[in-house]
């Protein structure tokens, strides 16, 4: 008798769990099932010699229905590619190393009510550690704050002061994040903690994965955009003035938009 064996896992590695192999010989009569292992692994035995057809279920994958011709001995399926139900593609689990150079980190505030200022940090560093699950990933994030340029020196001159950022006393603003949330298959909300002006608070990221794919150096890459909210007054950003009919100068809330660029590092 012949045995039937291989692994499952989606088109960017990450190993199927508990899925269903079912082979099913030239008559449509099932011959044989196994679940895929922790691995993604699997092995049907006592399969007789001949053409059989080969059908893999899981939740939340795309089914897959293959014909192979079994030998008298063990024939190896070789990797087995499952595509995530809605057709996305998750980074590789491991070390995802931030590349400043093709990314950014964009401030917005509202100015006398009716327009706004933007600004970036141009100086930054971190990495993402790809989990499995996907859920139990996390990020890590240390901003220059000195690095502030919103293209007017008065102004950041001003932004590098006590009544802002501190950056003589603080001169680094951090992020912590520590799992995700899914919300469909794109976009995730990100739970951390954001270290600002010697005030840490939980601030979430609303982020949006891009995709996966090779850079021209090599390596591979991976792309997400994340925005969030951060009130000024939580992290004691609390300088301002006054115009007419009590408008602020500058709003108390800061959008704040992120795009990244991230190389998977080598294990």
């Amino acid at each position: 008798m012949a045995e039937l064996h291989g692994r499952l896992s989606t088109p960017d590695g990450w190993p199927v769990i508990g899925a269903t192999v079912t082979v099913m010989d030239a008559a449509g009569v099932q011959r044989g099932r196994a679940t895929s292992r922790a691995d993604g692994g699997f092995a049907v035995p006592e399969l007789a010699a001949g053409p059989h057809t080969v059908v893999v279920a899981a939740a939340g994958h795309e089914p897959s229905a293959r014909a192979v011709a079994l030998g008298a001995d063990a024939t190896d399926l070789g990797r087995v590619e499952l595509a995530r139900a809605g057709g996305a593609v998750l980074p590789t689990p491991g070390v995802w190393r931030i590349d400043p150079q093709h990314s950014s980190i964009r401030a917005t505030a509202l100015h006398l009510g009716m327009s706004r200022i933007h600004g970036r940090l141009r100086r930054f560093s971190g990495e993402l550690h790809v989990a499995d699950p996907f859920e139990a990933s996390s990020v890590s994030v240390s901003i220059d704050a000195g690095s502030v340029d919103s293209d007017d020196t008065d102004r950041d001159a001003h932004l590098r002061t006590a009544d802002f950022l501190d950056i003589d006393t603080h001169p680094a603003i951090g992020y912590e994040g520590h799992g995700l949330t899914r919300v469909d298959a794109t976009r995730w909300t990100v739970h951390g903690m954001l270290s600002l002006k010697g005030v840490k608070a939980p601030v979430d990221l609303h982020a949006t994965y891009g995709g996966t794919g090779p850079d021209l150096w090599g390596g591979t890459r991976a792309a997400f955009t994340a925005t969030t909210d951060v009130s000024r007054d939580e992290f004691a950003i609390d300088w301002n003035q006054s115009v007419l009919a009590g408008v602020l100068a500058v709003g108390r809330t800061l959008r704040i938009d992120l795009d990244v660029q991230a190389v998977l590092q080598e294990s």
